[in-house]
């Protein structure tokens, strides 16, 4: 091959995926704020781990626990406001607060039913819940003080739910419509509160009640009511920016046909984030028949990973908002350039995370006042989740790349239908009846991703995801 053909072929590469400065600034003004907000909460949340994992291996084992149970709602509620969040998008770019004002009324009735039906749940079936992870402890650790500590952290956190929904209400409208920053002023706001509440319940500080896991639970609701003031009432006086708030709750019917074409749309992005949710939690309880010191060290890990993967998270929701409003334009060849540009940036910037994890995955586990398996299954953890990391990041770039051209039935399939009929029975079969450690049953899940790498792939070369879903 020659040198001018090679060169050729060089820069047409670099032409297909390297943006210039106005590009990078564009994306990282919408993903930045998101990084930032995202990174605050987990940062809490680590917090919040670190201080309960000071009082004992069975206090954090029980707030693990619950705390993976309370992730399946919220990515209900997630799944539950991005079908109309789709529609969010596209109308914004078409100036019609109209109908971006539908779409948000149609997210507070989805949340409501849904928080309704959880606290339902929690209470009727709270207990055995929780329960279902502490059976197979075979290292010698108080199932019983982990189930009791558990129950107190939910009730207490159950309180914090309706906060929750309104907050994503809020601000998932805020980000679609290209304002990113007041939800992460709010949310920094929320990490003080919840720091300062933390520190003064769990040990009972400056007169305050010692409180254990339930001034943990406090700390984090009354973080989530500060949250949510701030982002409703900032939207509610900025009517002159947020223009579609005008008149928004003189009535909360919405059209059918929207209702419809929004259901059409946005169900498969509710049952996809409902099981997959669900998945992530079998998951772990597949991993937690080989011990408590196991949900101890997974959930040591995934706090900790947590921190680092609001980079491809905040990259791909991005995704979702710059190619959703491209193509509600109509700037379809713009939107597969700029795609495409978006997902070789998130999986560059996650192979450089990745590194920084792979060295520092010795040093985080120290901070935590839990046994000493617990703090090695923990490090193991955190390596084979930055090693698979990149991975993860074109994934994610994919999923919101397919689901911002109303693919939801694909990214369906994609996302959760595969962790419900391949990860989760993998990790049963190998967790129940083989010896294989706890990592590499980890790492053999991972690798199973491949395979929606390939599928990926695929579908976002052949552009089966451009179309404009409004019109």
């Amino acid at each position: 091959m020659s040198n001018g053909v090679y060169c050729n072929m060089e820069k047409t590469l670099r032409e297909k995926l390297i943006g210039n400065r106005r590009f990078y600034k564009k994306v990282l003004m919408i993903a930045v704020p998101i990084m930032i907000q995202n990174g605050i909460t987990n940062f809490v949340g680590l917090l919040d781990n670190i201080m309960v994992g000071q009082i004992g291996t069975e206090q954090m084992t029980g707030v693990a626990i619950v705390n993976q149970l309370i992730f399946v709602y919220n990515l209900c509620i997630f799944g539950g406001v991005s079908g109309a969040g789709i529609f969010t998008a596209k109308f914004f770019g078409q100036k019609d607060d109209e109908g971006v004002a539908n779409t948000f009324r149609f997210k507070i009735w989805m949340g409501v039913i849904l928080t309704g039906l959880t606290i339902l749940l929690f209470l009727l079936f709270g207990e055995p819940l929780i329960q279902m992870y502490l059976n197979g402890s075979q290292d010698g650790g108080d199932t019983l003080a982990a189930l009791q500590y558990g129950q107190k952290y939910l009730w207490i956190m159950l309180a914090g739910l309706p906060a929750f929904l309104f907050v994503q209400v809020y601000a998932s409208t805020l980000r679609e419509c290209g304002k990113t920053v007041t939800p992460m002023k709010a949310g920094i706001v929320a990490v003080f509160v919840n720091l300062v509440f933390n520190y003064l319940l769990i040990y009972g500080k400056l007169g305050f009640p010692q409180m254990g896991v339930a001034g943990a639970a406090v700390a984090t609701v009354l973080s989530r009511y500060v949250e949510v003031l701030i982002v409703v009432s900032w939207t509610h006086r900025n009517k002159e920016t947020n223009t579609y708030i005008k008149g928004l709750y003189r009535t909360m019917k919405i059209p059918a046909q929207l209702v419809k074409r929004i259901l059409i749309k946005g169900m498969p992005l509710l049952l996809n984030e409902t099981f997959w949710a669900a998945g992530m939690a079998l998951l772990l309880q597949c991993y937690s028949v080989r011990g408590m010191n196991v949900v101890a060290g997974m959930n040591i890990s995934n706090t900790i990973s947590n921190l680092f993967n609001v980079v491809f998270i905040a990259l791909g929701d991005s995704v979702a908002i710059v190619v959703g409003q491209l193509l509600g334009a109509g700037k379809m060849e713009e939107a597969r350039d700029t795609d495409r540009k978006m997902i070789a940036f998130s999986v560059f910037c996650c192979t450089l995370v990745a590194l920084v994890m792979l060295v520092i995955a010795p040093l985080f586990p120290r901070l935590y006042n839990t046994n000493a398996q617990s703090k090695e299954l923990a490090k193991d953890f955190i390596m084979v989740t930055a090693v698979f990391m990149p991975q993860n990041a074109f994934l994610h770039a994919a999923y919101f790349t397919l689901r911002s051209g109303g693919r939801t039935i694909i990214t369906f399939f994609f996302d959760s239908v595969f962790i419900c009929c391949i990860s989760v029975p993998l990790a049963y079969v190998l967790g129940h009846f083989t010896g294989l450690q706890v990592v590499y049953i980890l790492i053999m899940v991972q690798l199973a991703d491949i395979i929606k790498c390939v599928i990926g792939f695929v579908l976002v070369k052949k552009g089966v995801w451009l179309q404009n879903i409004v019109e």
